[in-house]
């Protein structure tokens, strides 16, 4: 396929880095599951700054389109004590272990993922800029980008075989978090770079910088029908790849809108698991690369439409989608398309609204860029990704993108005499004897988290607990994202709640007997009553406070 990809290859799986969670050096202790070896990393270069507590009320938002190319996100907090801000985030607290020079102001903080901001932290890291990167949560898009919804990338420099999208950006993150960079899904909410050193805020943190790279991409664009909320995930959806798995999908006619690439690689896709895909196309050709077009022509299972648009969809007497109303362009000439999904690939918005009177933008809200370089109108703001990029945008020339600002960000902060180095920590392996649950491979209603359609019935007749049920597929970007966040919460509530990961392709009945439309999704069991279905990637404060009234 013709994905977006990043430049040049990862590194291996590196040691974690600890965050920042004392007034002194701290050290941390990873222990991956069957594995023998721990990896402890003694932090002394980090600002020891702390949020002893950051119990902040999050603003909930809807799930956005898992298709964008990056992700608006946010907050680092200011550690700096002297902060000028009048909010009420909690304190920072600086320390001696802090670099001579640091006065509470960061280096740098790039604003979004994918390609382009994971490149960027890279090479800032690796310069010991020590960057803090806002990976966003859910405005923009899922972080890690529009790699996050892709499936086999076939043209990134140093994977001959491919590599899927998700399996890329988890070693593009590890790589950026390996060389020191701080992350953070959080969204942005405010950004200031009329006064340096600009301040960016989130609802958890609200930090300053003296330099600022923008690279949060741009979110999948919708038709806007007149159903199209009615139906959106329950026949309508802008990412294949997380929702083509789905029991609402499998064995079914599908149709696809668009002529790129990405219109081109979901129709294949959907191939996959539809009956037929009917790939609907409003020019009187493709746009997509020669490569993806071959491959739609020459495939049995893809039917393409030219000269047409979608008018809106059809129900039956359940109300559940079985069609789509469709026009001719040429002949005006309308009818229904029999379908049971639509799927959107027509193109992005790019995520440049917070800065909007800010720097320069285009007419469409495209970035303006001094033409070679990664400079904005605004000195020591720079930006990268798709959210500058109108042309090409391809992941390879999004990390490249991404490459050029960090360098740049290098050369600014030298020149002007603001940066402050933060040297790499040393690191030592400590060998551990795996532990009981380590090598446990056998069900055990004593442990929390379980995985499959075997525990789950048993936790469903058997566990007193809320049951907390996790429907992933392979594919699924957001369930990547998903998964970590609400391992954390559900740690919190360790004796109080079991929680279930089910594949939904591997356990294809039991999804299909939750009703499951779409990946990521998340169910609550107890007493074998099922108490209420989070579709999408919320708030962790949502969970939280679910758990929290029904343990």
């Amino acid at each position: 396929m013709s994905a977006r990809i990043g430049i040049g290859g990862a590194a291996p799986p590196p040691p974690p880095i600890t965050h920042r969670v004392s007034s002194t050096t701290t050290t941390t202790t990873t222990t991956m599951a069957l594995s023998t070896t721990t990896t402890t990393t003694t932090l002394t270069r980090h600002r020891s700054l702390r949020f002893n507590s950051l119990n902040k009320t999050h603003h909930n938002k809807s799930s956005s389109s898992s298709s964008s190319s990056s992700t608006l996100s946010v907050k680092a907090f200011d550690s700096s004590s002297s902060s000028s801000s009048s909010s009420s985030y909690p304190p920072a607290t600086s320390t001696s272990s802090s670099p001579v020079g640091y006065k509470g102001v960061e280096n740098l903080v790039i604003i979004g993922s994918g390609p382009a901001g994971y490149t960027a932290a890279i090479y800032a890291a690796r310069a010991n800029l020590k960057p803090v990167v806002f990976e966003g949560y859910q405005i923009g898009g899922v972080p890690g980008g529009q790699l996050m919804t892709t499936t086999e990338v076939e043209n990134f420099p140093g994977f001959p075989d491919g590599i899927t999208g998700p399996d890329l950006m988890d070693r593009m993150r590890r790589q950026a978090e390996r060389w020191g960079a701080e992350l953070f899904q959080e969204d942005v909410e405010f950004i200031d770079v009329k006064t340096s050193p600009f301040t960016i805020k989130s609802s958890d943190r609200e930090i300053k910088c003296h330099a600022v790279i923008v690279a949060t991409g741009a979110t999948a664009k919708r038709l806007r029908l007149p159903r199209e909320d009615e139906f959106w995930s329950r026949g309508i959806s802008a990412c294949a790849i997380c929702d083509g798995a789905s029991p609402l999908f499998k064995g079914q006619v599908l149709a696809v809108v668009g002529g790129g690439d990405t219109a081109t690689e979901e129709a294949l896709y959907l191939t996959k698991y539809a009956r037929h895909v009917h790939l609907l196309v409003r020019r009187d050709q493709l746009r997509a690369s020669k490569a993806m077009q071959d491959r739609v022509v020459n495939n049995p299972n893809v039917t393409v439409h030219f000269n047409t648009e979608a008018v809106d969809v059809v129900s039956n007497s359940k109300d559940q989608m079985s069609g789509i109303l469709i026009r001719n362009l040429n002949t005006g000439e309308e009818s229904v398309l029999d379908v049971k999904g639509l799927f959107y690939g027509i193109g992005h918005t790019p995520n440049s609204q917070l800065l909007e009177g800010q720097i320069e933008l285009d007419e469409s809200g495209y970035i303006l860029v001094k033409e070679g370089t990664a400079k904005t109108s605004i000195e020591g703001v720079f930006s990268a990704g798709d959210v500058q990029d109108r042309e090409w945008r391809q992941a390879v020339t999004a990390a490249g993108s991404g490459c050029i600002a960090a360098l740049s960000v290098e050369r600014y902060l030298t020149s002007n005499n603001l940066l402050v180095e933060f040297h790499q920590p040393k690191t030592e392996e400590v060998k551990k004897e795996p532990t009981d649950r380590d090598v446990h491979q056998g069900f055990d209603i004593t442990l929390t988290k379980h995985k499959g359609q075997y525990a789950l019935r048993k936790l469903y007749h058997e566990s007193p607990r809320l049951i907390c049920v996790l429907y992933t597929s392979p594919t699924c970007g957001p369930c990547r994202t998903l998964k970590p966040i609400l391992t954390k919460v559900i740690d919190e509530y360790d004796q109080n709640v079991h929680f279930v990961e089910i594949d939904i392709e591997e356990d294809q009945e039991v999804a299909e007997a939750a009703g499951i439309m779409g990946t990521p999704c998340v169910q609550f069991f107890k007493n074998k009553e099922m108490l209420r279905t989070v579709p999408g990637v919320k708030m962790k404060k949502e969970y939280r406070e679910f758990i929290e009234g029904n343990k």
